[in-house]
């Protein structure tokens, strides 16, 4: 396994999505992994140890593992699966006892730089999902999102998440019209998580 750092947030040239980007401890390889708006404001947060005036939600996990006397080891980003990654959680009791917790990776990296675990990736997923690091394109990459943040409110990136997934489900059901076959009643629509591999990830 490869012990990954998270880079920081960038966007989507194309559809302007944000990406969390772990890089790996040689900073050659970095894997992009998207994610949805609000997922992105809890690792930046997290990334710049801000201390909101309530907690958010990954706060509040990490004060509930602490008042069931249960710390994160680490959390591994395990396998890649229709497109998407997979994670879990490995969780230590006071006692000693080890257990696992299946995860989407963004909640998962938030809540990992909260609590200074390792985020850990398989090999065979850095190998296949990794891509050239470009430091120049990454820096500004992240100056934008951060300038996209600073001048976008919290109910405005609701609004923008709720439309695109609406989006993301009209889209679902056109291409299923297409090959003539429509989507039934509550299936799936893409991951909220937006925990997605590139389209076109190569080793």
């Amino acid at each position: 396994m490869v012990e990954m750092s998270v880079a920081g947030i960038a966007l989507d040239a194309a559809s302007r999505s944000p990406i969390v980007l772990l890089r790996d401890p040689s900073g050659r390889r970095q894997v992009p992994i998207w994610i949805d708006q609000a997922q992105a404001q809890n690792i930046m947060a997290g990334l710049t140890g801000q201390t909101p005036p309530r907690p958010l939600s990954h706060d509040l996990m990490v004060s509930l593992l602490e008042l069931g006397g249960l710390s994160l080891e680490r959390v591994v980003i395990n396998t890649i699966e229709e497109s998407t990654f997979r994670a879990v959680m490995k969780l230590s009791s006071a006692d000693g006892e080890s257990s696992e917790l299946d995860a989407r990776p963004s909640d998962a990296i938030a809540l990992a730089l909260r609590t200074g675990s390792g985020i850990w990736m398989l090999e065979e997923v850095v190998a296949d999902a990794s891509i050239a690091v470009d430091a120049e394109a990454d820096a500004e990459d992240q100056a934008d999102f951060r300038r996209f943040l600073d001048g976008t409110s919290p109910a405005e990136l609701i609004r923008n998440l709720g439309r695109a997934r609406q989006d993301a489900t009209l889209e679902l059901e056109a291409e299923a019209d297409a090959e003539g076959q429509a989507p039934e009643d509550g299936e799936p629509g893409p991951d909220p998580g937006g925990s997605q591999a590139p389209p076109d990830a190569g080793p």
